[in-house]
């Protein structure tokens, strides 16, 4: 705003003493009120609507806690995931609005398949998609045939699942110290993977190691993370299978920590099952939302491979690509109905240009799943609080 002029005072009408006759007195014009500053305008920010997920459901007369959600300074789309669910509401048996797998469906643990909803699906591989908070209405189906294919990294979702299910944060705790073994400081120079720099001896804390795995992928880390927790990579691996049967995901083998076995295999059902329950983590749903990080003692940032972050609503999760797998991604977005009401969106899509080059592969996943999201964002904006108040009356 320019600075408000003070209004002049008013001049002499003669000048006395000069000999000149003085000129008859006019009459004072009256003062004008001087304005006064206004004050400065403060920016408009549009008011975000409420996010309706696994922590934060439509709401209902029933007792909740607040868990405060980390956050991470700088990162738009974690910014964006904090502004919409900056309270973590829980219900008291610690689910949401309909149970951590729904109650119906082929996601909800029954026997089933649901035709998908019309939407751009991708054109090859298979996808699956869920909206929080529209009860069976926000199951969107599945796309393409329920065949377990290779998944890359997005297995590092199981991996950082289990790390955090046995080795919980709170807040933006940074977690036990980890020292790096040999094997992860020899890892650190593979040419046909990849890794993160890490020195023999150097120590970090699990919150930056999960950082380091999720955001550039590193395999060294998951499979450090791995020896850590469990002893071994195959003490692991037979943990992160279990955790996969408890969750109902009957489709799904875990060969490995990293995800560069081809023998690790899944469906895009199965990983909605864990992305959904992965992302009740409030420290998981931080690191996955930050476009970068740091690797102590490397100068400058390492990106996140999901570079879709920040962009139509997306909030995370992982990339993966190897030649056998081509390109799969599991993302979330935010997504609001036509009452302004937000709703987390989940989704996975596997197996996009197999036999091609990694980069090839992992390019054709996130054209996919960006056309996905946006046909999605514009599926729930036509949705309204009816369908959350149906799948809150249900039988319970």
């Amino acid at each position: 705003m320019h600075p408000v002029s003070e209004p002049r005072e008013p001049g002499t009408p003669g000048t006395p003493g000069t000999g000149r006759s003085q000129p008859q007195p006019q009459p004072q014009p009256q003062p004008q009120p001087q304005p006064q500053p206004q004050p400065q305008p403060q920016p408009q920010y549009p008011q975000q609507p409420p996010l309706a997920g696994p922590w934060n459901p439509p709401s209902r007369t029933r007792r909740s806690r607040r868990v405060p959600v980390p956050v991470a300074a700088g990162a738009a789309a974690l910014v964006t995931l904090i502004a919409l669910g900056a309270v973590v509401v829980l219900t008291d048996d610690g689910g949401d609005a309909d149970g951590a797998a729904g109650r119906s469906g082929h996601h909800g643990g029954q026997p089933g398949h649901r035709p998908p909803v019309s939407l751009p699906w991708p054109r090859q591989g298979q996808a699956s998609v869920l909206v929080e908070g529209l009860g069976d209405r926000g199951d969107l189906g599945d796309r393409g045939a329920q065949n377990p294919v290779p998944i890359a990294s997005v297995t590092k979702v199981m991996t950082a699942y289990v790390i955090l299910r046995d080795h919980p944060l709170r807040g933006g705790a940074s977690g036990p110290r980890i020292t790096v073994d040999q094997q992860a400081a020899d890892e650190s120079v593979s040419g046909v993977e990849s890794t993160v720099p890490l020195r023999l001896g150097q120590r970090l804390g699990e919150r930056r190691l999960l950082e380091l795995m999720l955001i550039p992928s590193g395999n060294n880390v998951a499979r450090l993370l791995a020896r850590w927790d469990a002893g071994s990579q195959e003490a692991f691996v037979a943990k992160m299978n279990r955790a996969a049967e408890e969750l109902g995901m009957d489709r799904t083998t875990y060969t490995g920590a990293s995800g560069i076995e081809s023998t690790t295999t899944s469906t895009s059902g199965d990983q909605l099952k864990l992305a959904r329950q992965v992302m009740r983590d409030p420290v998981f749903r931080a690191v996955v939302a930050q476009p970068s990080t740091t690797v102590p003692g490397v100068p400058g940032a390492v990106l996140n491979t999901n570079t879709l972050l920040g962009t139509s609503g997306v909030v995370g999760l992982k990339t993966g690509s190897s030649t056998p797998a081509g390109g799969a991604l599991m993302w979330a977005a935010t997504a609001p109905d036509r009452h302004g009401h937000g709703h987390l969106a989940l989704g996975v899509v596997l197996h996009q240009r197999p036999g091609t080059s990694p980069q090839e592969g992992l390019n054709a996943a996130l054209g996919a799943g960006h056309t996905l999201v946006e046909g999605v964002r514009r599926w729930v904006s036509g949705t309204g609080t009816a369908a959350a108040a149906a799948a809150l009356s249900g039988d319970r």
